[in-house]
């Protein structure tokens, strides 16, 4: 049975037979190709590679600390009450910035900057200020630059917020995940409907140009009833983007989700419910359904960029600035340029001890062929327009589309029988069947992940 929801159709038996695990395609190749073999020299190089290019930057710190563990997480974050380890993070990450910065011509403009994690708001304002000024110390900011940070609800205050809208910063993010107190309570992540409305009121009140927050559907004691009140909740509380995930129930990866009880998680067939639910509900509510897990008012960058065709995707999902290399600072971070992909130290032993001995504190790496290139061009439109012209494609590598791309043509042409996309003497084109399933269109171009590499991936829906 097919359900048509907006510009989304839902085959539920087509759903479940293309429901295999495939890279969630943030990057191409994908993070799994970062290769140990990579060195600091190696990035080295690429960075004095990236100042001939002259792109515009987008800069990434990562602050790794966390008050509580949230049963659910993913990230690579570092539990701990003591707020020391905060303290002598902060200034390894200023030294790294200091010293990376010096193979960086800094007269690029800065027009994209985020503070990801952990728990940004785990430092304190003397903290935020320090970094914050040995940023602008390095760089120089565009006037019209995105400037954005994470925080979690339940660690800030009204005079936190101002605070950072004072220091500069326009764009916040919260995550919910769900309203529900008895799936707060399961996840680890208590958190009253009062104080999430509360947090809201003091963002709107200090005049951030936009609200993104977090939800997740497939959590334990989640049913259709009670995300649909979560998701009416959400509607109310006015956010300019939400984003709703998929959890990925990977206990052999994340350990921590094993105080998560199985049995009281959703079956499938109950999670593509949940996920048909939010699309009806938030697409009734004017919200645009931007792919895979991201909606945003239509006035939204991420929405006119959809329609303008620029929108791109990185290491932190779309984004609105497809020219800006990305450079990642902090422990486990990820950089992005054009030709080389870069992560630093895991461990803080690592990283500290590399930047005490003056060394770049990048652990693994990616050099990209130009068919690596070529082919994370075509993904990326795929992935993020849902429309791919040939043409175009050919003129920038000067080839032949369907000839150079002939294999993964023939491979297409079950998804294009079961009406998953159309190929098109000058295009590519997902249908509305096939936009839930446009990780499996991607994947058809993808000649770096195996299948043995399966159960590192999470289901395509």
């Amino acid at each position: 049975m097919v359900f048509s929801v907006a510009n989304v159709a839902f085959d539920f038996d087509l759903i479940e037979k293309y429901g295999n695990a495939v890279p969630r395609y943030t990057s191409y190749p994908p993070a799994t190709e970062l290769k140990d073999e990579f060195t600091p020299l190696d990035w080295e190089f690429s960075l004095t590679e990236s100042n001939r290019r002259q792109s515009p930057l987008s800069l990434y710190f990562h602050i790794p600390f966390c008050q509580t563990a949230c049963y659910f997480c993913g990230c690579n974050v570092i539990v701990s009450n003591n707020k020391n380890a905060a303290k002598t993070y902060v200034e390894y990450l200023s030294k790294e910035i200091e010293f990376t910065s010096g193979f960086i011509d800094t007269r690029r403009p800065v027009t994209q900057l985020h503070w990801g994690g952990g728990t940004p708001n785990y430092l304190s304002l003397e903290q935020v200020d320090y970094l914050w000024e040995t940023i602008n110390k390095q760089f120089i900011f565009d006037d019209k630059a995105e400037i954005s940070i994470e925080i979690n609800p339940r660690y800030v205050d009204r005079n936190y917020i101002f605070f950072l809208k004072q220091m500069g910063f326009n764009r916040i993010s919260f995550g919910i995940q769900d309203f529900n107190p008895q799936v707060q309570e399961a996840v680890n992540r208590v958190q009253p409907e009062a104080l999430l409305f509360d947090v809201m009121d003091w963002i709107k009140e200090a005049g951030f140009e936009s609200v993104n927050v977090d939800l997740i559907y497939g959590l334990p004691y989640q049913t259709l009833s009670s995300f649909k009140e979560t998701i009416k909740k959400t509607i109310k509380l006015d956010p300019d983007r939400i984003a709703i995930f998929n959890f990925a129930y990977v206990p052999w990866m994340k350990p921590v989700q094993k105080n998560i009880p199985e049995s009281a998680l959703p079956q499938p067939h109950e999670k593509l419910e949940i996920w048909q639910m939010s699309i009806q509900e938030l697409t009734d509510n004017g919200y645009v359904f931007i792919g895979m897990d991201h909606f945003a008012k239509p006035n939204d960058e991420l929405a006119i960029a959809q329609r303008n065709s620029s929108l791109k995707r990185n290491f932190q999902g779309y984004t609105t600035q497809p020219e800006a290399e990305l450079y990642g600072f902090g422990l486990t971070s990820i950089s992005m340029l054009e030709d080389t992909y870069a992560q630093n130290h895991k461990r803080l032993k690592e990283y500290y001890q590399a930047i005490d001995q003056g060394i770049l504190p990048v652990s693994k790496g990616f050099k990209l062929s130009k068919d690596d290139i070529l082919r994370r061009d075509v993904i990326m439109q795929i992935m993020s327009s849902f429309y791919l012209d040939k043409s175009q494609i050919e003129a920038k590598y000067h080839l032949d589309f369907d000839s150079y791309f002939a294999p993964e043509l023939i491979a297409m042409r079950p998804l294009i029988a079961d009406g998953l996309v159309q190929s098109n003497y000058d295009s590519i084109v997902v249908t509305n069947l096939g936009r839930l399933l446009v990780r499996n269109i991607a994947f058809l171009f993808d000649t770096h992940t195996l299948a043995q590499q399966e159960q590192r991936l999470s289901r395509a829906i």
